[in-house]
């Protein structure tokens, strides 16, 4: 197979399929949204079987418990694949939205109108339901898309994206709207990345690896979704309950996914009376502790870390402690190590929490809640399409509007300059 020749040939399917859907109204956007959760409903006892393929693989393959479950689909998660794309078929209709209009002193009428981005290329590691999401927000933002998925979900991913494009026909409308990369080489993404004269936004979602290597070599505009190095800063006045609960959330409740928590950094104040309580109750799930000099002279339990550890998204029961002398030196800590993707101070002092808010440069920066919140559903935007730690453009969870450009229309009676 000439991969070029592939990828490009795609590129133009998914261009030509871009103006149909980019005319198409709100009614018929959501009559085709639901027409793809009940296919995916409908069709779960095959997604199902295809997903074994993938896991039994990455069982085969020795992938680690916490990325199994990233890969893997229940029955349960495909009820939430076809609500999540229910849930945007229920939110408004962004495009044509008028954000300025404006009259000028000669007459002209200029109104600045939200309109689809065109062709929207994503490439993602193991998670199916991304599959799902990223074609429904795409559809709904009036954007074909052009997906590009890993080789450990291939079998996953290529049975949702089959059910898709059914539902798709089934309502008059071009399969092309989501188109599929079913090439899963290193050279299939590199041209996919080129592809200048196809793709207008490309959005990379995965690991550390995947988006650096979209950042520095794509051609075509592209919004960093980032890895997620979360921290929690357990101020001196924490409520110690509140804090153990957060944490054990953040960390424990699926440690595969961006917004888990990574690491925490703690007040020597209280670090001695903290931390072991701290490593008790993450021990429930064994989750392994690297630490400073000081938290590993507190507690035997935590082993030394490197300096590479406190850069590093785990993504599995491991957890990193710094400690530290006050918020000024948390947040320089965190600013310096984070991705700017999750932070949480957990404390009781509204001034130091107030001082964290400000000042911790990351896209989104709790008080006293699990960073397990940052996601487009938690945030009342739908499933969204990824999270962004850039801070052009789009920022955070990234819903519909974020995935949407904007022109000008201006209407005159013959005004000449």
């Amino acid at each position: 197979m000439d991969t070029q020749a592939y990828i490009r040939a795609l590129g133009k399917k998914a261009k030509a399929a871009k103006n149909e859907i980019a005319v198409l109204d709100t009614a018929h956007k959501n009559a085709a949204l639901c027409a793809i959760a009940d296919a995916l409903l409908a069709n779960a006892e095959y997604i199902l079987s295809e997903n074994k393929k993938d896991t039994d693989t990455a069982g085969q393959n020795g992938t680690s418990e916490s990325m199994i479950d990233r890969l893997t689909l229940t029955g349960a998660r495909i009820e939430g694949m076809a609500q999540g794309v229910r849930d945007i078929a229920a939110l408004p209709d962004p495009i044509g939205e008028v954000l300025e209009s404006i009259e000028r002193p000669n007459g002209l009428h200029i109104q600045k109108l939200r309109v689809p981005m065109g062709v929207i290329g994503i490439i993602f590691e193991s998670r199916p339901n991304v599959t799902s999401d990223a074609a429904a927000i795409c559809l709904k933002a009036g954007s074909a898309v052009i997906l590009r998925g890993g080789k450990e979900a291939i079998h996953s991913n290529k049975a949702i994206v089959d059910t898709m494009k059914k539902a798709l026909v089934s309502q008059g409308l071009n399969e092309d709207i989501i188109c599929f990369v079913e090439d899963t080489t290193r050279e299939s993404s590199n041209a996919l990345i080129a592809l200048n004269e196809s793709i207008d936004l490309l959005i990379p979602r995965g690991g550390a690896g995947l988006i650096n290597n979209v950042v520095k070599n794509a051609t075509v505009p592209v919004i960093q979704t980032g890895t997620g190095n979360c921290h929690a800063y357990v101020h001196e006045s924490a409520d110690v309950d509140m804090a153990l609960e957060i944490i054990y959330n953040g960390k424990t409740s699926r440690p595969s996914v961006c917004n888990a928590l990574e690491s925490v950094v703690i007040d020597k104040s209280i670090a001695p009376s903290f931390l072991p309580l701290l490593v008790k109750k993450l021990k429930e799930k064994n989750v392994a502790f690297l630490g400073d000099e000081s938290a590993v002279s507190i507690c035997a339990d935590i082993a030394p870390a490197s300096e590479e550890d406190y850069y590093t998204e785990f993504l599995d029961y491991k957890i990193s402690v710094k400690t530290v002398e006050g918020v000024e030196q948390a947040i320089a800590w965190i600013n310096e190590h984070s991705t700017m993707h999750s932070e949480v101070i957990i404390a009781e002092d509204a001034a130091a929490a107030q001082r964290f808010l400000s000042l911790v440069d990351s896209s989104s920066v709790y008080h006293n809640a699990s960073t397990r919140f940052t996601d487009g559903g938690e945030f009342g935007l739908g499933a969204e399409i990824g999270i962004s730690t850039q801070k052009l453009h789009a920022r955070g969870p990234m819903g519909i509007k974020e995935i949407t450009s904007y022109k000008y229309i201006i209407k005159g009676t013959g005004q000449v300059r």
